[in-house]
């Protein structure tokens, strides 16, 4: 049995308002899947494993379509038996940093600096709460997150999804 660091509760108690129900949704499932996995801290795999499960939003931008999608929930799957063993108990480095103030126990400082750039997203396009775009978008502008690479490891060409990303901001904001 794994060791288990990461605390069930909801250490990140207070992102709701922030959020749309989709990502508070996305959140609640990398938290528990974090705790399943014996990890010690919600990352941005985490997250965007949640992203790819539940918001149908996010999968349609993925310019590789359904099999693009397909072979990412593969990679992150095979996190769990194996692929991220390596990240086992260590904390994911990343080159963003979170904002003064934001951290959130449980949580590594990449999915918190994700966090808080896809909500500072959402407010740049006239939203109050962050989407899965959003969080997707800031997982894209942070090249050294879990998330990103696990999107290189499964052949994701980056800039046809940073440009579909920004299309989508533009709908968002005119729509």
């Amino acid at each position: 049995m794994r060791n288990r660091t990461l605390s069930a509760g909801p250490d990140d108690a207070g992102c709701e308002d922030r959020v749309s129900e989709v990502v508070a949704a996305v959140i609640a499932g990398a938290r528990r899947r974090a705790v399943r996995d014996g990890d010690a801290q919600l990352d941005t795999a985490h997250l965007l494993h949640g992203l790819l499960e539940s918001d149908p939003e996010v999968r349609e931008v993925f310019p590789g379509g359904p099999p693009q999608v397909i072979r990412l929930l593969g990679y992150l799957v095979q996190r769990v038996i194996g692929y991220g063993l390596r990240w086992s108990g260590t904390a994911e480095v990343s080159g963003a940093a979170p904002s003064a103030g934001s951290g959130m126990a449980g949580w590594s400082p990449a999915a918190t600096a994700a966090l808080d750039a896809a909500v500072r997203r959402a407010a740049s396009r006239g939203g109050s709460r962050a989407g899965g775009l959003d969080l997707l978008a800031a997982f894209v502008r942070d090249q050294e997150c879990r998330a990103m690479e696990v999107l290189r490891r499964a052949g994701v060409c980056v800039e046809p999804l940073v440009t579909a990303l920004a299309v989508e901001t533009c709908q968002q904001s005119t729509g």
